[in-house]
């Protein structure tokens, strides 16, 4: 029995289509400090967005996410494997990992426990990596825009967990030797539709829904489309990445 907190299976086909992809810098960094490309696991892997690139610079990838729906839209590879489990509770063999990644995920775990299986499952001088990313920027206009609607009407409907991101990963726990990296910006070129297609993967617009009968994000639709530039289908759209690396040391 899978005991967890399920914000995303209900829009895991949207989540697949709209999630921002990561830079392919960071997986650089990754692949350089790694000492071992044996196997990599990926917790809470979602719709294998990170696995798969995992998976081009380790031999095998073990993905793991609770939600059936979020595992059933995700890309498969030979050496990469999904399994439906937990964050503490993985079911990798004790020492077998050269890589444990979590990317926007970690804040919905129990941290504690969730660190006990990294320890259990992690070979010596593994690598931890965790990351995540808050709000996004387009422009001053739309960013206010964006911000009420996150804030204001949406701030009742957030998960208390999601304080980890407002605050920037600053205060999860990291009981790991920290690597220094680089800070990392993600940026991609999005039109308004796609704008508004991740907006509604939000956790707290389907709560709101539920709650309300009515979608925010479609209210805001129409000043989002007077506000975008009508000579420019496209506009820059920017996260800050909140990244932690450290490496873990069991022997």
């Amino acid at each position: 029995m899978i005991n967890w907190k399920d914000n995303f299976s209900q829009q895991a086909a949207a989540y697949a289509q709209y999630r921002p992809q990561y830079p392919q810098t960071l997986y650089q960094l990754l692949q350089r400090i790694i000492k071992h490309h044996r196997l990599a696991w990926d917790c809470g892997t979602g719709n294998g967005q990170v696995a798969t690139q995992l998976a081009i610079f380790f031999d095998k990838v073990i993905a793991t996410d609770a939600s059936t729906p979020q595992l059933a839209v995700a890309q498969s590879l030979p050496n990469l494997e999904y399994r439906l489990a937990t964050a503490e509770n993985s079911g990798l063999p004790s020492h077998s990992v050269d890589l444990i990644t979590v990317a926007q995920a970690i804040h919905w775990f129990n941290i504690e426990a969730f660190y006990r299986e990294v320890y259990r499952v992690a070979r010596d001088e593994a690598i931890v990596a965790i990351w995540g990313y808050g709000l996004l920027t387009v422009s001053p206009v739309i960013d206010e825009i964006i911000r009420e609607l996150y804030t204001n009407t949406l701030g009742q409907y957030w998960d208390p967990a999601r304080k980890h991101l407002d605050d920037a990963y600053q205060n999860i726990p990291f009981p790991f030797q920290i690597i220094p990296t680089p800070r990392f910006k993600m940026q991609l070129l999005w039109s308004l539709p796609e704008l508004i297609g991740y907006l509604n993967t939000w956790s707290s617009v389907q709560k709101f829904i539920t709650a309300n009968n009515s979608n925010p994000v479609t209210l805001i639709e129409p000043i989002l489309q007077r506000m975008w530039d009508k000579h420019s289908i496209s506009k820059p759209i920017t996260w800050d990445l909140y990244l932690q690396v450290g490496r873990v040391f069991t022997a």
